[in-house]
């Protein structure tokens, strides 16, 4: 079953690119005392997460900012390397925080995990948005159609704050 609303996130190690390499961080680490909008995606990258998902957010940045949102975070189970360069690419940084789930930890302990080995991904994170205030889960959307970014896109989230 997954994650719901009312709900501690669980206790993971995420991991970001420091200047000796991938640097661990814990989700109390990343989320204690603060208000947070996650987004999770499948993978870097891919046409939904790239183009269509992760915009909607980097958009409303200063919108969810102004309505309380401490960081917006994106979650994927992609190595660090690829996450540092899709912040990069996307023009993110500074204005959403890019996390690792390289080994699919997050993704399962929420009971988020996919497996879409189908396509070649293996293991990943649903597609999904949630806010999280100091650890806890406010609001979850999940998407249930492949490929779909309307359950959890930012103006849907906007919605619910």
């Amino acid at each position: 079953m997954p994650i719901a609303a009312g709900d501690r996130l669980p206790d993971v190690k995420f991991y970001v690119i420091g200047e000796a390499g991938p640097k661990p961080l814990t989700t109390a680490e990343v989320f204690a005392g603060k208000t947070s909008v996650i987004i999770g995606v499948p993978g870097a990258f891919t046409p939904t997460c790239h183009k269509t998902h992760l915009p909607g957010f980097l958009k409303e940045a200063e919108s969810f900012k102004a309505k309380g949102v401490d960081q917006i975070v994106v979650i994927s189970v992609n190595d660090p390397w690829v996450m540092q360069r899709w912040e990069e690419e996307t023009g993110a940084a500074g204005k959403i925080k890019f996390l690792s789930d390289g080994n699919a930890e997050f993704a399962k302990a929420t009971g988020l995990d996919a497996d879409i080995s189908v396509v070649g991904f293996g293991t990943r994170l649903k597609r999904c948005s949630m806010l999280v205030k100091d650890g806890v889960v406010e609001t979850i959307n999940i998407e249930v159609e492949r490929g779909a970014v309307n359950l959890s896109s930012a103006e849907t989230l906007m919605c619910q704050l």
